[in-house]
């Protein structure tokens, strides 16, 4: 570690950071000497052979230890001075384990550096999201653990874990996790009636002239519009194009974005259709129509299907057919000439009526507040602190300490049933306010001098009122 130049008092923060990540399953190798057996993967793999059997196998101990005490609820996670470990067992007998090392204080005494570990900052509730995302994601691209076993033993296990953590592990960027990875939730883009229907008829068209699709997702500005899917298998999908595949299309369509690609269409209508996944350029006769697999509804029926993205201006929809069906490239083409006109003329509507409703509304003013929004019943998120600036990272527009405080009442949240509303006065000017009532929940910070709780009380309820009518009913 860089020491910080200077002499004594200075101080330099180190961000939580990922020590290691390891997928283990104790049924594979119950024999003395058979350890290796067990772990299917670990990262970082330069780590020593016996180092990585004996990690395992603490944890192993951990998880049978504390069974004793609560058989069906085994740790979540265990504390220590340098780090936290948390465990999560997605499947029988199939467990992950996480490592994080909690932050440091580096201070210099004496000219040399001094560590002080922060053993209480990182919260329980967001780095065991973050870890179950990490089987969700996984889940997502290759189905389930026992899948793979079927599909060819260890070996194939082993290779599809190695492929998808070695690039997903580098993604995540745990100095910037908060309460929105504990709710994953899915931000909505406000839409009128109209527009809404208009959407509707469009997909309806569309599933029915491409006869193979057999679900719908459709998203404009990274926010969710309609969905054919499951709840479940949506979260997870809105998070990989939100964080992964959008961002990384984003650079080259910024460069590009006066010259429509196909000016020669019939009609002189201008298209900017083009697929996110699947055939680069469709006029190259060679090219490979390949398609992201996706594994849905995998605790019951178990489908494989083919994920088509295709966007056009700031609107985006995700086609997904059965995988025994390979894509064409007379699929794509016939694709490509139905949905992408449509699709232009469809974002420049949506575009035109969000700024119509946002006039009327008026010019939303910064507001003295921030605030986070969850709905548990349709995944509903909504963030005023948050600005995701870039493809990794959503980053946080307040303190640290005020997120915690945020995670913190979402924790004692979770431990009762009833509605409940928690007010706590937090740093010099500022005051954090939790409400849940039935399946909703609602953070707001305040950034005002010398108010007391009533006055507090009263914004609260203004804030409810204009961005929440009809939600909370408390009072």
């Amino acid at each position: 570690m860089a020491a910080a130049a200077g002499g004594a008092g200075q101080e330099k923060q180190l961000a939580p950071t990922l020590l290691s990540f390891f997928i283990y399953n104790p049924k594979l190798g119950p024999k003395e000497g058979e350890e290796e057996k067990k772990i299917l993967f670990y990262h970082p793999n330069e780590v020593e052979k016996n180092e990585k059997i004996r990690n395992v196998g603490l944890c192993e101990a951990i998880v049978q230890f504390t069974r004793t005490f609560s058989p069906t609820k085994p740790a979540k996670s265990l504390h220590t001075q340098k780090n936290r470990q948390f465990f999560h067992e997605p499947e029988e007998n199939f467990w992950m384990v996480m490592v994080v090392r909690n932050p440091i204080i580096e201070k210099h005494k004496d000219g040399k550096p001094v560590y002080e570990y922060q053993e209480e900052e990182l919260l329980d509730k967001v780095y065991s999201s973050v870890l179950q995302q990490c089987y969700s994601m996984y889940k997502l691209f290759n189905g389930t653990f026992l899948k793979a076993m079927e599909d060819g033993g260890v070996k194939v296990l082993k290779e599809r874990l190695e492929k998808f953590f070695h690039r997903y592990l580098q993604t995540l960027h745990l100095q910037s996790c908060d309460l929105l990875d504990v709710f994953c939730g899915i931000s909505f883009f406000p839409l009128d009636k109209m527009t809404y229907l208009k959407i509707q008829s469009f997909i309806n068209r569309m599933e029915e002239s491409l006869n193979i699709v057999k679900y719908t997702a459709f998203l404009y500005n990274d926010q969710l519009i309609w969905s054919g899917l499951e709840q479940d298998d949506m979260r997870i999908l809105y998070k990989y194009l939100t964080t992964s595949l959008f961002p990384r299309h984003m650079e080259p369509e910024l460069a590009g974005r006066d010259s429509p690609i196909r000016a020669e269409m019939p009609g002189n209508l201008q298209h900017y259709g083009r697929f996110l996944t699947g055939p680069l350029n469709l006029n190259d006769p060679e090219t490979k129509c390949r398609f992201p697999k996706i594994f849905v509804n995998t605790d019951d029926t178990y489908e494989e299907l083919h994920l088509i993205v295709y966007k056009a201006m700031s609107a985006a929809v995700c086609f997904m057919i059965d995988a025994s069906i390979p894509p064409t490239l007379e699929f794509c083409r016939k694709l490509d000439s139905i949905v992408g006109p449509q699709l232009t003329v469809l974002a420049s509507d949506i575009c035109e009526q969000y700024n119509i409703n946002k006039r009327i509304s008026g010019a939303e003013k910064e507001p003295q507040f921030k605030f986070i929004y969850f709905n548990h019943m349709n995944l509903a998120e909504k963030s005023t602190i948050h600005m995701r600036k870039t493809p990794s990272v959503s980053l946080a527009s307040v303190h640290p300490d005020l997120m915690k405080i945020l995670g913190d009442i979402n924790s004692d949240f979770s431990r009762v049933d009833e509605d409940e509303e928690i007010i706590v006065k937090a740093m010099s000017d500022y005051w954090v306010v939790g409400k849940k009532s039935d399946q909703r929940e609602l953070y707001v910070i305040l950034n005002q001098k010398n108010v007391n709780l009533i006055e507090v009380n009263e914004e609260v309820k203004k804030l409810c009122a204009t961005q929440f009518n009809n939600i909370f009913f408390l009072d």
